[in-house]
């Protein structure tokens, strides 16, 4: 049994720190606020087990030359921003053509199948059921040649990773949704998949359940984590808390931190944007207005519009024009109501240029454990990737561990 500091409250470090509870260790989870306000708290629910591929960087001129003028609302961008991920948004680049995409996703698959199983006894034991729906998600194209291609691209899913979904003509999936109010070109719904109502909420659950297991919880700033010559200590709101290892967890607040330490952690930052509306009909299940890079999900504060990715800095201020503009084409498809009157929540996600989140020892400090990087997918990965992060400290050996070890990866 060991001492273990883990630094950060979203759903990635609090599944850590139940993880590591479970095999006996004494475990400080520290957060400078509550568990589940950051990005997961606002995302858009979803327990993804249909993305098996990750989001890979567009290589064709056109969608490229879409993006650099922001005429697809899927990505916006800030010079900014984008000039210091330069060299991440290139390897990112790299990494994304089909040969070494398809590489990563048959890492990235292994992760996303077995995803709701991690997230069951968690859920079941936190007394979070009434939060979950297992509905899947659908993709809902509005181009006849778009949904043609992801026809396709669900047999693929299918015959490669086990993915399951079924497809629908616009009219079929017209009498399938009754909050729909247009006939789109089709729909792919992939059932394996489960929505969330409260993805913040969740993730306070299973923080409850980590301090009720004898878990403690404290807040703390991340900037006074300290390497002494027993190991880790942070300044917390009860003092200094020691510990003889660490676990970084801090999605995309985690590259900063390591610089202390000698660690130059490239990473490409998408911010998102997200707000409740007050839709008169419920949706029957979540989907992705495609054409639009926008995610409707049904929330406890009502119809969520979840934002694709803007390539802006981490402290850079709010510009809501993807939220904007996907809500009001989306309202062509269903009626949205009026927009719930509250905070403007924002959230950034972190994505590895290589696609695949850091889970392991750092290569140059002992009993300094990575634990981020899961871009679109935090939410959905957390339990499965802190099952493999206590494989590694246990010090067990498999090519799934030596995928996602910081070792080789890092420059």
């Amino acid at each position: 049994m060991a001492e273990f500091l883990v630094l950060g409250a979203g759903m990635v470090g609090v599944s850590s720190a139940l993880a590591l509870q479970a095999r006996g260790h004494q475990v400080t989870v520290v957060d400078r606020t509550c568990a589940g306000l950051e990005t997961s708290y606002g995302n858009a629910g979803m327990i993804q087990v249909e993305a098996a591929e990750p989001y890979a960087l567009p290589r064709d001129m056109v969608t490229l030359f879409k993006y650099a003028l922001e005429i697809s609302n899927d990505v916006t961008w800030k010079m900014s921003g984008a000039l210091p991920m330069l060299p991440a948004l290139w390897s990112y680049f790299r990494h994304s053509s089909p040969e070494k995409h398809a590489k990563v996703s048959r890492v990235h698959s292994q992760l996303t199948i077995r995803s709701t199983a991690d997230h069951a006894p968690l859920i079941r034991d936190s007394e979070s059921e009434h939060l979950i729906s297992r509905c899947g998600l659908v993709m809902l194209h509005r181009d006849d040649a778009e949904f043609e291609k992801a026809s396709k691209k669900a047999s693929f899913l299918l015959s490669e990773y086990g993915v399951t979904s079924n497809v629908y003509d616009g009219k079929s999936y017209m009498k399938e949704e009754p909050a729909l109010k247009k006939t789109p070109a089709g729909a792919v719904h992939y059932t394996q998949s489960w929505s969330c109502s409260s993805p913040g909420g969740l993730t306070e659950a299973y923080s409850d359940l980590f301090v009720k297991r004898g878990g403690r919880f404290v807040t703390g700033d991340a900037s006074t984590f300290q390497h002494t010559s027993k190991g880790w200590q942070i300044l917390t709101s009860e003092g200094e808390v020691k510990a003889e290892q660490v676990v970084v967890a801090l999605g995309p607040w985690s590259p900063e931190l390591l610089k202390r330490f000698g660690y130059r952690i490239p990473m490409v930052y998408k911010r998102g944007y997200h707000g409740h509306f007050n839709a008169p009909k419920t949706l029957l299940r979540p989907f992705l207005d495609v054409a639009n890079g926008v995610l409707a999900a049904p929330m406890v504060k009502g119809l969520r519009v979840t934002t694709g990715a803007a390539l802006v800095p981490l402290n850079a201020p709010m510009d809501t024009r993807q939220l904007e503009r996907g809500a009001a084409a989306l309202n062509d498809m269903i009626d949205l109501g009026e927009q719930v009157e509250e905070p403007q929540w924002m959230g950034t996600r972190p994505c590895m240029p290589d696609m695949l989140p850091l889970v392991g020892e750092a290569p140059n400090h002992k009993g300094l454990w990575f634990h981020f990087g899961h871009g679109h997918q935090g939410f959905t990965l957390g339990p499965t990737t802190s099952q493999l992060l206590v494989q590694a400290i246990e010090g067990e050996k498999s090519e799934l561990l030596d995928a996602l070890s910081p070792a080789d990866r890092l420059s």
